[in-house]
């Protein structure tokens, strides 16, 4: 299938604000772009992109005091497949891990640990490891948690999350991150489009390592709009524009 995705975004800005965004889609999954997709920018300010400790792609720039728009429409391939179910899958022993896997067992800015470990053995420390186990951390995170736009909020830690019992998608992914990472498995959170597929842009250990902009100075977010629509060759004709069906760039977490 083919996905038509993007954004259109704004910032205001008082005075000149250095700026890093990412919302490039993730090298690997360039080649399934059937489109040209470019950062753009206006008014068109300098930028240049480099690859992040983690891989994933950044955009530098110095936004300009007034009115920044950023966007982006792109066509890419996807299988449109559910997540792959594998039951068999088992837990390595920590000592048999890859050595980069391991930064993503440690504590980070939202994914608290020290405060979780003994909730999380007591919870999951008698279930099988593997499939079985990280199942049930998700289970458990979908029924402890309430999902709402209105709950949302830039500083809440899974500790914070779990305790107060709600949350938007990034406290989802945090807290089954840290779970996770209390039990000795290995968990990257990551961003990008859902919906009909996944898209990725950025994997980290938290929200803070994928940010899909970060202001080094007072910026102002004034429109903030994500399109992700399953795109069909009888619409090739028709220029891509945003058709309203709105999607946002969304949080999940994946095994290292």
């Amino acid at each position: 299938m083919k996905i038509e995705a993007g954004y259109d975004i704004a910032f205001q800005c008082a005075h000149d604000v250095p700026m890093l965004l990412m919302l490039s889609v993730h090298p690997e999954r360039q080649t399934d772009l059937l489109t040209e997709h470019r950062v753009s920018l206006s008014p068109d300010v300098p930028a240049r992109d480099y690859l992040d400790a983690f891989g994933n792609i950044c955009t530098r720039l110095v936004a300009p005091g007034g009115l920044l728009k950023i966007s982006n429409r792109f066509i890419v391939a996807d299988s449109g497949k559910p997540d792959d179910v594998a039951p068999n899958a088992v837990q390595w022993e920590v000592d048999h891990l890859p050595d980069e896997t391991l930064v993503y067992l440690l504590g980070s800015r939202y994914c608290d640990t020290q405060k979780l470990s003994d909730l999380a053995w007591a919870q999951f420390g008698n279930i099988p490891a593997g499939w079985q186990r990280v199942q049930a951390i998700c289970d458990y995170v979908h029924d402890r948690l309430e999902f709402g736009y209105h709950h949302a909020r830039s500083d809440r830690t899974a500790a914070e999350g779990h305790e107060e019992r709600r949350g938007v998608c990034r406290d989802f992914a945090h807290l089954a991150v840290t779970l996770c990472r209390c039990m000795n498995i290995p968990a990257r959170y990551c961003t990008g489009y859902p919906r009909t597929g996944r898209i990725l842009i950025g994997r980290g250990r938290d929200a803070a390592d994928v940010a899909i902009s970060t202001t080094f100075g007072a910026a102002q977010l004034a429109h903030f709009t994500v399109v992700t629509e399953e795109f069909s060759d009888e619409n090739a004709s028709a220029s891509l524009v945003p058709n309203q069906a709105l999607a946002p760039i969304v949080s999940s977490f994946q095994f290292a």
